[in-house]
């Protein structure tokens, strides 16, 4: 029997730190109250400060400290703003220092993990992949610079959280047609990663193939599981609340240069 959570703020602050877990890099370091992450991968979330905590430094001292590590490391700047960043202030003070919003984001939670997943039709074969060929294949869909493919396997085999890569391949030609990845921690199951290949999209692979990771991350001991979407993707929005998922708190990014990437 199924057990419903409500989605209390321990419980919504529980799933942000499982967050910030499954998508930690090698490269990053704390600073003053914040975790300042700087990898070269494709993921923001990776490559960010997320202010966690208030600190001591002055604002301006701390982003200045900030400015200096991305810059040694080539990257633009992004300083991630959730429910839960600290000092609450801090959206409007970047705002005021000029840095632009973007990347509206949603977190979406299911209490309600599927245990008997659509079965997988006869024409696609369910397979698990290897770190590199995971972050090797979802790049190529996604067009990725070999860099930041590079990085996204060097992020998931450091990972201190178990990720495990899925695909759906076709049993005609071999073709990769889905992917996606689910990190488990304790009773919580993360979904990331999850990507359609253009061609085949409107089939319902990237239902089946949730529904298929979140049973086995049930069947391992999940009971709660979360994901991260952009705002604007209503069609995957569409799919996941199919999947049982609700909206239970937003965040966004705060850059200097909105375009940089």
């Amino acid at each position: 029997m199924s057990v419903r959570h409500a989605l209390t703020t321990r419980l919504l602050s529980r799933i942000e730190d499982a967050g910030l877990n499954a998508s930690a890099p090698p490269q990053q370091l704390w600073l003053d109250g914040w975790l300042v992450r700087f990898s070269p991968g494709k993921a923001k979330r990776s490559r960010c400060i997320n202010a966690v905590a208030n600190g001591r430094l002055p604002l301006v001292a701390r982003m200045e400290r900030c400015e200096r590590i991305y810059r040694h490391a080539g990257l633009p700047l992004y300083v991630r703003m959730t429910p839960f960043t600290r000092p609450s202030t801090l959206d409007d003070w970047l705002a005021g220092r000029g840095l632009h919003r973007i990347d509206d984001t949603r977190v979406m939670v299911t209490t309600e993990i599927p245990q008997h997943p659509e079965a997988i039709d006869a024409t696609h074969a369910l397979e698990r992949l290897s770190h590199d060929d995971f972050a090797e294949q979802v790049g190529t869909m996604r067009a990725s610079p070999a860099g930041q493919r590079a990085a996204h396997a060097e992020r998931l085999a450091r990972s201190p959280v178990p990720y495990q890569g899925w695909v759906l391949r076709s049993r005609d030609d071999g073709a990769i047609v889905a992917c996606g990845q689910m990190a488990t921690e304790a009773e919580l199951v993360g979904l990331y990663d999850v990507f359609t290949h253009p061609d085949h999209r409107g089939q319902g692979l990237a239902r089946r193939l949730c529904a298929a990771l979140l049973a086995r991350a049930h069947a391992h001991g999940a009971r709660i599981a979360y994901l991260q979407v952009d705002a604007a993707n209503l069609p995957a929005r569409a799919i996941y609340r199919r999947l049982g998922f609700v909206d239970a708190y937003a965040y966004h990014y705060r850059a200097a240069d909105p375009e940089a990437n």
